[in-house]
């Protein structure tokens, strides 16, 4: 490595050199060019007159030592150490001849072997004065400054090297500005010395007796702490002024940070000092205070505390635990640890809602048209939310009523209720929440569960955890305020657990009207009355909610949207908000109807209708673009300017189902998920080969059940179903639902199979415009399915307008719209023969085979026997 300064203390230096103290100083001044030596030294001050006067003479080549983040100026000593080889090499020859060499510091510290091209162009003459060899390898040398030389080229890279110099004389200035600079640079540097206690007295004091302005420079830059390009700056300049000004600079900076440094310090000592001396004052005050017999500041905290305690109206059992604490504090220290834990408790119990409600607004006519104000449809949960102020409100107006007393001592009145909005994305669960507590006059808080693995997230952590706080039910209850909100607790269905706990669990007891009169939070330790609290649930799908919660719950489904719906939501809601959050003015931007209508089927496909506020907002921020631009002044948004906006329409809507379906084997059936209804298609192919089958898809246990089931029902009737039954012998099949990357599963796509297999082996393709969902069983009887509204919401929405159900679901017709019931025709199947018949085209009559049309006649065939439940199919219908 290339050499470094040798970081060593003065009696380090002293001990080893074998000097005295005197002669240690006379060594590291600038007046010395020798070793320590009673004649030596003699000879050695006297060696640069003689040389100033005659021309010091040097060789014309020097070998180059470099220097790693330490630069030597002449008219310095300063002490390195060697431990490269090629470096330990160098110094032993020029111990051994005239022991001149060459000292330039490299530019990049980090570099082990710096070359001819990573040194800087200026560096100084050394002698060396003294040399020891350390156990570990390492050479120690204390070297000598003598002039300055600028590198011209190299002549020797190995095994060190060599390279031929010129000596570059400095210009040194005369005047009082040159000595002013000087004796501002010898100034400074005595004030950052006496901010250092550790830099010794008697060598600052020589430095500051220094009058030569270059010696002052070059003494001051070494021993003072500057950077490597600072450094060789210094060395680099040619005028001595400049030298001393840059120097200037440098100290400035210096004494600055060594001052902030104190002040650090001093502030950290003092604020130590403060801690104890307002300790021993603070027993003194409670001396005297009690020897006047006033009251001290923790006396004073303590009927604070007392004050709201009284204020907040606490129960028996929670003002009972409040003053026994209070007692507990008041005769703690405040020093003690356990001070501040019973503060914190004694905080959250007065500040939790006791006593503190809203007034209910309970006219049904004001609610009415504040939820028909803020929600389009959704007539079912409007419905709900009227019969619970209609509730209220009599049993306020009957109260001083005469009443038989109730005979059931066991269970209470209950007065809350928990209600659970079911349904997928974007269709107003939430929003429907805070309208409600816009219609009760009530005020309104949520918190999402989605993700909650913990159950001390629910009912709080045990006091003796560190940090430890009550769960989140309080928390929000202590923010809003009230004890009678309207409270939202969002995404229950995506609860999930772990080792510390079920948090669904602990949800029991919050969402139970018989238990929740008595919540008692792990922290708070006491019950809460949580009956007054208006809890609204809110869930994607039902199957991940365990059963005792949810049987704790009344379900209000939100299905979906139809298209009619979507539309006057859009003009009712989503455009106005779109306007206003994009800038724009009334009247900028109009919608037509065909341009909604557009969006709405070609570009989202979705129950809510978020997907349709994001369109619309892109139409309007490209519109505000163009208005801002200056290239209109208002848009009238049309189906051709909907497609420029919003590029290709990603749904081809009817044409992509008709498409589907226009090659036999392919079914559409209808499937639910948690995000609403959707169209899946069925597809079955065959091949040459003996009896096989499989299903793909990512399709689960009972789906492929499903499939099986629809596969053996077909081949046991072939006949009468008129199909070729040597086909399945010659032949494997091969069933397919694609999109398979998203996992299905249940048993309403049994129908749809069946129709499939039987559309592919009879060469009979699927009706356009048709879709059929239900389960069938191995005697190929069909039966009822859920989800049968947002199924139908689906297949009205892609199109479709032949729906075949199971019979046994006729009753859940009556939750479909009305407009949506009446552009739909019904088909309801009882077995599977009624499904074959709706969906699939009328077989083509051969004739040349009159035999067989003759025999289709005849009743007591299978075809004769599909022709008379036809009839009772179209009546159906």
């Amino acid at each position: 490595m290339p050499a470094s300064r040798w970081h060593s203390s003065l009696n380090e230096l002293l001990n080893w050199i074998g000097a005295s103290n005197e002669e240690l100083l006379d060594l590291l001044m600038p007046t010395t060019f020798g070793v320590v030596g009673a004649a030596a030294l003699a000879e050695i001050k006297a060696e640069p007159a003689d040389k100033k006067a005659e021309g010091a003479k040097y060789p014309e080549t020097l070998p180059i030592l470099p220097l790693r983040g330490v630069v030597v100026y002449p008219q310095t000593a300063v002490p390195l150490t060697v431990g490269q080889p090629r470096s330990v090499k160098l110094v032993d020859d020029v111990v051994a001849s005239d022991k001149l060499v060459g000292l330039v510091a490299s530019t990049n510290p980090e570099l082990e072997t710096p070359g001819p091209g990573d040194l800087y162009r200026v560096g100084t003459i050394a002698t060396i004065h003294r040399l020891l060899r350390a156990p570990d390898g390492t050479v120690r040398l204390l070297v000598q400054g003598m002039d300055r030389f600028r590198l011209k080229e190299f002549v020797q890279e190995e095994p060190y090297l060599r390279a031929s110099i010129e000596l570059a004389a400095e210009q040194v200035e005369e005047g009082l500005e040159i000595d002013a600079l000087a004796r501002n640079a010898r100034d400074q540097f005595q004030q950052i010395t006496q901010m250092i206690p550790s830099f010794p007295e008697e060598l600052a004091s020589s430095i500051t007796s220094i009058e030569d302005p270059l010696q002052t420079a070059y003494t001051i830059a070494n021993f003072q702490r500057i950077d490597l390009k600072d450094s060789q700056e210094i060395l680099e300049l040619d005028s001595v002024s400049e030298k001393l000004k840059k120097l200037a600079g440098l100290l400035a900076r210096e004494a600055e940070v060594l001052q902030l440094g104190q002040k650090i310090q001093n502030e950290a000592r003092g604020e130590i000092e403060k801690v104890q001396r307002d300790y021993f004052l603070r027993e003194q005050m409670k001396a005297i205070q009690k020897e006047l017999g006033e009251k001290d500041e923790q006396a004073v905290e303590a009927e604070e505390i007392r004050q709201k305690i009284e204020a907040a109206h606490m129960p028996e059992e929670a003002d009972k635990m409040a003053r026994r604490e209070l007692d507990r504090l008041s005769k703690l220290p405040t020093a003690a640890a356990e001070y501040g834990v019973i503060r914190t408790y004694l905080d959250w119990l007065v500040e939790l809602p006791w006593s503190k409600s809203t007034e209910d607004n309970l006219e049904i006519a004001h609610a009415r048209e504040i939820l028909e104000k803020d929600h389009y449809g959704l007539e079912d949960v409007k419905e709900r939310i009227l019969e619970f102020l209609a509730v209220r409100k009599l049993r306020v107006d009957r109260k001083g009523e005469p009443s038989q007393p109730s005979k059931d001592l066991i269970r209470r009145e209950r007065e809350g209720v928990i209600l659970c909005f079911v349904g997928p994305p974007g269709v107003g669960k939430t929003s429907l929440g805070q309208s409600i507590a816009r219609a009760m006059g009530r005020k309104f808080t949520r918190i999402s569960l989605g993700g909650l693995r913990d159950e001390a997230e629910i009912r709080g952590h045990r006091r003796t955890y560190i940090g430890a706080m009550p769960g989140r039910i309080l928390q929000a209850l202590r923010r809003v305020e009230s004890r009678n909100p309207v409270f939202m607790l969002d995404e229950i269905d995506k609860l999930t657990f772990d080792f510390h706990g079920d948090p669904a669990s602990a949800l029991l007891e919050v969402l139970d009207p018989e238990q929740n009169v008595e919540f008692r939070d792990n922290y708070i330790e006491v019950s809460y009355d949580l009956s007054q609290v208006f809890f609204i649930t809110t869930a994607n799908t039902l199957e991940t909610i365990p059963g005792p919660l949810r049987d704790r719950m009344e379900i209000i489904s939100l299905s979906g949207y139809t298209d009619t719906e979507k539309m006057a939501i859009a003009r009712g809601y989503l455009i106005p908000r779109q306007i206003r959050e994009n800038s724009l003015r009334d009247g900028e931007v109009r919608f037509t109807d065909e341009a909604l209508a557009k969006i709405i089927r070609q570009y989202t496909r979705e129950a809510g209708v978020r997907g349709l506020e994001r369109r619309i907002g892109a139409i309007c921020r490209k519109s505000a673009t163009r208005i801002a631009e200056g290239k209109s002044t208002s848009f009238s948004i049309t189906p051709k300017i909907v497609e420029e906006f919003l590029e290709h329409p990603v749904f081809l809507g009817p044409d992509e189902v008709a498409l589907r379906v226009s090659m036999p084997g392919v079914a559409p059936g209808l499937a639910w998920t948690p995000y609403g209804g959707d169209v899946l298609f069925i597809e079955a192919t065959a091949m040459p080969g003996a009896k096989g089958f499989q299903v793909t898809g990512s399709v689960g246990n009972i789906m492929q059940e499903s499939a099986r089931a629809a596969l053996s029902f077909v081949r046991s009737r072939t006949r009468q179903l008129g199909l070729d039954a040597a086909f399945f012998d010659r032949a494997d099949i091969h069933m397919h639902i694609p999109a398979g990357a998203q996992p299905k599963d249940g048993p309403s796509a049994g129908v749809t199979m069946a129709t499939a297999l039987v559309s592919l082996v009879s060469g009979r393709k699927v009706k356009k415009g048709v879709g059929m969902t239900g389960e069938i069983t191995l005697r190929g009887q069909v039966l009822p399915v859920g989800g049968i509204k947002e199924k139908v919401l689906a297949a009205h929405r892609n199109g479709l307008r032949r729906i075949i159900l199971p019979k046994r679901n006729a009753p859940d017709l009556d939750d479909v719209p009305d407009e949506v019931r009446k552009s739909v025709d019904f088909v309801l199947a009882q077995t599977v023969d009624d499904v074959l018949r709706a969906a699939l085209e009328d077989k083509k009559k051969d004739p040349s085979s009159p035999r067989t049309n003759s025999r289709t006649r005849k009743p007591s065939t299978g075809s004769g026997g599909r022709k008379k439940p036809a009839k009772s199919g179209s009546g159906r219908r």
